[in-house]
């Protein structure tokens, strides 16, 4: 990868501002937990893979004004409401409580003066696990690609989404990569347009041949030109394959249908809820009317027209061709995700 994404050193916390690119290449240093919380909430940090990461690491700021010589019992109570802060931040993507969840069960089992040591060492764990995750992704979901490709893909699932190689969209670097002459067609992803602003950046830096689409547009490009394959990432999916991700990827699986395109979702199985049965059940976050109505600050409605904001959509699972984590490639028949799958 050409570009840092994530830093954690001496518990200090760097992040890239996603909001700023691509005109800008900014780091930010994350000071405390009110920054760090801000930094998921306004998605200066963003996609469900680095939203886990960064929460990790969001734990070990949160705890660090505290003396070395703390009291585990007093580490234990302030990593509580560590924790429970960070779990308030965004409500749609499991990789935050998978995250969480990990880093509160170093906290309950703190018992000696090297408390900070074992919070650290279990965030730079899940970091590194999701590293190793994206290149293991990239490997299976080289399977169902061919040289000369030519796919669309959704939203931002690369590297500024994992801090690695990336789901779906590092599927597509790679492969172009190895294979060559793969031409992406990036969605604009409205209202905050990754597509446009995060994708096209990625692909650029990666030498990938692409075209910005409007969402809209996406159905007659499948229509008049063709397309081979779509791609896309996911925040949360159910025990039986349906996926939440960001707004418009149902729209964007029913048009593949009806075309005959394959549609592919790349996810760690960290985003893997086997708690819910169907989709159904996952929370969806609704953000500010204002993304919508007055994108990048200039109103483009009069200001007393209703809003509806949903950030996320759920996909059926009988939509996904495949779905492709780091344990494989699983077909409509295998969605049955009770439990996360193994390679045992």
């Amino acid at each position: 990868m050409a570009y840092r994404v994530v830093q954690y050193e001496n518990g200090r916390l760097h992040v890239l501002d996603q909001t700023v690119l691509p005109h800008q290449e900014n780091f930010v240093e994350l000071e405390n937990l009110a920054q760090v919380e801000h930094a998921i909430r306004t998605l200066q940090v963003r996609g469900a893979p680095l939203i886990g990461v960064t929460a990790g690491f969001g734990v070990c700021v949160g705890l660090k004004e505290l003396p070395d010589d703390t009291p585990a019992d007093q580490v234990r109570s302030r990593g509580r409401e560590v924790v429970e802060r960070l779990s308030r931040t965004r409500p749609t993507a499991v990789n935050l409580f998978w995250a969480l969840e990990r880093m509160a069960a170093v906290l309950a089992g703190l018992d000696g003066p090297n408390w900070r040591s074992a919070l650290d060492a279990e965030a730079e764990a899940i970091f590194r696990e999701t590293l190793d995750q994206d290149a293991r992704m990239a490997d299976h979901g080289m399977q169902l690609l061919s040289a000369g490709e030519r796919a669309i893909t959704h939203c931002n699932t690369g590297p500024l989404a994992t801090g690695g190689g990336g789901t779906a969209l590092g599927v597509l670097i790679e492969a172009h990569r190895r294979l060559g002459g793969l031409h992406v067609y990036a969605d604009e992803t409205r209202p905050r347009w990754q597509g446009a602003h995060l994708t096209t950046w990625e692909l650029m830096r990666h030498g990938v041949p692409h075209t910005l689409i409007c969402d809209n547009m996406a159905a007659a490009l499948m229509r008049t030109r063709g397309v081979d394959s779509v791609w896309v990432g996911a925040d949360r999916i159910a025990a039986n394959g349906d996926t939440a991700n960001k707004i418009g990827t149902y729209g964007l699986a029913v048009a593949a249908r009806h075309h005959g395109v394959p549609f592919y979702v790349v996810a760690p199985t960290s985003t893997i809820d086997p708690a819910l049965e169907s989709g159904e059940g996952i929370p969806i976050e609704e953000r500010d009317p204002a993304e919508v109505s007055a994108p990048g600050g200039h109103r483009i409605s009069p200001g007393d027209t209703p809003v509806w904001n949903p950030a996320f959509d759920v996909t059926p699972a009988e939509l996904v061709s495949a779905i492709i984590t780091e344990q494989g490639v699983f077909r409509g028949p295998e969605y049955d995700f009770r439990r996360p799958p193994s390679e045992e």
